[in-house]
This record gives structure tokens, C-alpha cells and sequence, in this order.
């Protein structure tokens, strides 16, 4: 099932008993984020806090903090079903014969049903505020943590265009609020948003850009994606909901927003403008420090006549943010296999907050596979960002700690296994000795070949026979000792 909107999926929420609604005064500087951070601790329901003082509007948060409502988010049972169906349609065929183009048709509807769908009119545009009306401060927007340097949209979606191609970009980028106009755009070097501003600068223009807060949840889920360059993240949001995404042209600069939003932020970024921002309270457990980041002034704010402000809280893992990058581990993992066919497994740990630690298993096929292996994934999209990588054997479960710890510290040589390079690690990486540049390790945990200079006789692990086991089975039952 997919939702149209933010409201049908906190509809199914409720119905699901995955929705807790807070009616007591509460503020969004700092109680919100303590009362979401104590629910995100405990794997607790997503939050509706419908009395937020100084304001008439609700907030949203938690919405996306567990498997389960993950799934409900992307209308799935399983994050597999997503693998799959892209796996069906990167293998699809010509067909040959009348049965087989018949039965192409339903793919052939499924492709045109990604594409995005323009309307002359939504409800993100109900209300409209220019001019002087132009005001964040209507906005319940939360100020998460005591030394942040403000408060943050957390849940945004920007859009911007290639200046020289119109090629759309959707990512999430974290928002300082200067004033009732403007804000600070976090977009980290290797984003598509920082990309296009590159560009911009390059050529002296000023680079337009579109935020949309609350779209239905695929949408969300979708800016978040680690999608090839130039893949438009309103087709995936498409091919996830089974059916277009809306979008409507915005009032005041050249760019098209989801329809369905509850709340539109239209404006620019001027080239060479910086300003300080920060610190902030980020996902990974620490203050990010204060830098200086590009300017966003707002032209405009549309909004439905009844929105609902959406928004994460993050920290000390595990938060909700968590749960989004679990679902792309999974979802993904196909493109990474069929790039690299021999890893069978991938755990992006909660605690590695997605780029410090990964538990890959392979198929091992040569000599010096797993070392091949970690300079693949240092060469893959985000994955480039890793900085501890740990390689193990296709028997491994990688999804469980206990077995990971244990042939990590049975298999390893540290002087032969270890591996270090440098090169470019994630901006939020605060041990790195410069900002964006620092060291990776890879551990080669995989058992070792003679071929690999290896001379000793490989033990083996300890099973138990086939016989055994079937015998203490029934007796188990009779015993009941499950």
C-alpha cells in the first residue's frame, strides 16, 4: 500500500497502534527532542505532539523510527520486496512473441507510473505568504539540543537543478534558522545540492532552490536514497509508491514541488555568501562544529491551511535516522551485488552510524579477494566513506554481532590482515586530522589460503553431525526444553 500524503500515513499509523498522541503542553526547545529521544531509545511509536506551545500547529516526530514502520512507509512487508522489484526491472528483456509482450504490459505501466506527474493545483499551496509575511518563526521549528547553535529544520527536502543541464536534485540537508527569512543549506561536498552550487558559483548565478516539508513518506524516504548522480529522486519516490508523484510549478522561482507537501519554502542561494553554522547535535552522538556554509533566502512560504510541521531528532544512536539507513541497506544492497556479485551480505551496524563500521561477507574466489573487495567498496558512492571495514567469509552472519566479534578475533593477524588508505571520509567524521581527508582501515577476517603466503593447516569449526542433531530434536520436543 502507498500513501498520497502525509496524513493518509499517519492515518494507517494510528490504525496500526504505531502512533502516540501527546496532548500536554510541551516545547519544542529542547522537551521535544528529550521526550522523542527517550521513545527512539525505547523502540517507541512515533509521537504527534498536538499542544506545542506558542504555536496552533502540531509536530510529527519518531515516524519512521522502527522496522515496522518503515515498512508501513514504503507500503512494504519487507524491505526485500523493493530489492526485488528493482531486480525485475533492471533484468527485464525484449520480449519475443505475442504471450510475452503481453505480459510486459503491467512492467510497461509500472515504468510510466515512476514519472512525476504535474498539477495545476495542491494543497501545499493553500495558503501563500510573500513579503514581509515571509516568517519562520510560525513554524514550530525545533531547537534539538542545549549548545546547537539554533533551531534546525531536520526533515527537509531540497530541490535544486543543474544550472547547465536542469537535471533535478532532491537531498536532505540540515537547516539553521538565521531568522524569519533565511537559513543555513548543510550540504556536504560529495551532495548533489552542493554540486549544483559548485556550478553556480562557477558561473556566477545565483542557484534557486525549493524545500518541500511533509510529502508522503516514500517521497521523504526517497530524497535520503543514495542514488546514482543525475537520477531523479521523484522517480525512485515514483517506483517505490507504485504511482506518480504529484507536483506543482512554484510561485516564485523556476522549479516544481510535491504537491501533496504541508509546508513549501521557495528562494536562492547566492554564490561566495557564507555564514556561520552550528554547532548542532548530530546523528553521530557528537556537536558538529561550527563552519561556514552557504545562505538560503526565502522568497516564499506556502503552506496547507492545516499543516503539521514533521521532524527528526538525532544523537546518540539509535534514532530514527537509524531505521531510514537500515531500510537502504537492504534496499540496496542489490545494486551493490550486482556491481560486485561475490559479497553475499552487508551489516551497516546502528552503532557505526553509517559510515564508520561495515561487516561485509563474501564469496571468497582468489588469493586477496576480501583486499580487492575493501578498495571496491572505497571506490562505491557513499560506501567511499567507510572507515572501518571488516571482511569475512560467505558463512559468516554478518547481521549478528556475536558471530562477527567472534571469527574477528579468531581469523585476524592485525600485522598481516590490516589495511590502511587515505582518502576522503564523511564531513561529519570529527577524529579525521582535516575536515573531509583521513585514513580508512580494512580488516581481511576471511580464513587464509597457502595461496596467501598462509603455511599452518587452517582449523576447522566445530559442528555437530547431521544424526546427533535430528535424534536431540525429537527428544528436545518430548523434553519441552523450547
Amino acid at each position: 500500500m502507498s500513501f498520497k500524503n502525509l496524513d493518509q500515513f499517519i492515518k494507517a499509523l494510528d490504525k496500526a497502534g504505531e502512533l502516540k498522541r501527546i496532548k500536554e503542553p510541551v516545547s519544542p526547545y529542547l522537551e521535544i527532542t528529550e521526550m522523542t529521544d527517550r521513545v527512539c531509545k525505547k523502540q517507541g511509536p512515533a509521537l504527534m505532539f498536538e499542544n506545542v506551545e506558542g504555536y496552533n500547529m502540531p509536530v510529527l516526530t519518531n515516524a519512521f523510527g522502527s522496522y515496522k514502520r518503515m515498512c508501513i512507509a514504503l507500503g512494504v512487508g519487507d524491505f526485500n520486496e523493493i530489492s526485488q522489484d528493482i531486480v525485475h526491472f533492471l533484468e527485464m528483456e525484449a520480449p519475443q512473441g505475442l504471450i510475452k509482450k503481453l505480459k510486459m504490459i503491467p512492467k510497461l505501466k509500472r515504468l510510466s507510473d515512476m514519472f512525476p506527474r504535474q498539477v495545476k493545483t495542491a494543497p501545499c499551496q493553500e495558503v501563500i505568504l510573500k513579503g514581509e509575511d515571509v516568517d519562520l518563526g510560525k513554524f514550530p521549528i525545533l531547537h534539538c539540543w542545549p549548545k546547537d547553535g539554533g533551531p534546525f529544520i531536520t526533515l527537509p527536502l531540497v530541490f535544486t537543478k543543474h544550472p547547465e543541464t536542469g537535471i533535478r536534485n532532491v537531498g536532505m540537508y540540515r537547516m539553521q534558522v538565521f531568522d524569519k527569512n533565511t537559513t543555513g543549506m548543510h550540504w556536504h561536498p560529495p551532495k548533489g545540492g552542493a554540486q549544483h552550487y559548485r556550478i553556480a558559483e562557477r558561473l556566477g548565478k545565483r542557484l534557486e532552490v525549493a524545500v518541500a516539508i511533509g510529502p508522503d513518506p516514500s517521497t521523504t524516504y526517497a530524497a535520503t536514497a543514495p542514488l546514482p548522480e543525475d537520477v531523479d529522486e521523484m522517480v525512485f519516490a515514483g517506483f517505490i509508491r507504485q504511482e506518480p508523484v504529484e507536483m506543482i510549478k512554484c510561485l516564485t522561482i523556476d522549479g516544481e514541488v510535491p504537491a501533496e507537501s504541508h509546508i513549501i519554502l521557495e528562494g536562492y542561494v547566492d554564490p561566495h555568501e557564507r555564514r556561520i553554522e552550528g554547532p548542532f547535535g548530530d546523528h553521530t552522538g557528537y556537536y558538529s562544529l561550527q563552519s561556514e556554509y552557504p545562505v538560503f533566502h526565502i522568497t516564499c512560504i506556502t503552506h496547507r491551511r492545516n499543516p503539521i510541521y514533521p521532524a527528526t531528532v538525532v544523537g546518540k544512536p539509535p534514532m530514527e535516522d537509524c531505521y531510514m539507513a537500515k531500510a537502504t541497506e537492504r534496499i540496496f544492497l542489490t545494486f551493490i551485488k550486482k556491481q560486485l556479485p561475490e559479497i553475499v551480505d552487508i551489516n551497516l551496524p546502528i552503532e557505526g552510524v553509517f559510515h564508520n563500521v561495515a561487516f561485509v561477507s563474501i564469496d571468497k574466489r582468489y588469493p586477496g579477494h576480501a583486499k580487492k573487495i575493501m578498495q571496491a567498496i572505497w571506490g562505491m558512492g557513499q560506501l567511499a566513506f567507510t572507515k572501518i571495514l571488516l571482511i569475512f567469509d560467505k558463512e559468516v552472519n554478518v547481521q549478528s554481532t556475536s558471530d562477527v566479534l567472534w571469527r574477528l578475533g579468531a581469523n585476524v593477524d592485525p600485522k598481516r590482515d590490516t589495511v590502511f588508505v587515505e582518502g576522503p571520509v564523511d564531513a561529519l567524521d570529527h577524529a579525521a586530522p582535516r575536515p573531509f581527508l583521513g585514513s580508512k582501515m580494512g580488516i581481511d577476517a576471511t580464513r587464509k589460503w597457502k595461496e596467501e603466503g598462509f603455511e599452518r593447516e587452517w582449523p576447522e569449526t566445530i559442528e555437530m553431525d547431521e544424526a546427533t542433531i535430528e535424534k536431540v530434536n525429537d527428544l528436545w520436543k518430548r523434553l519441552g526444553l523450547d
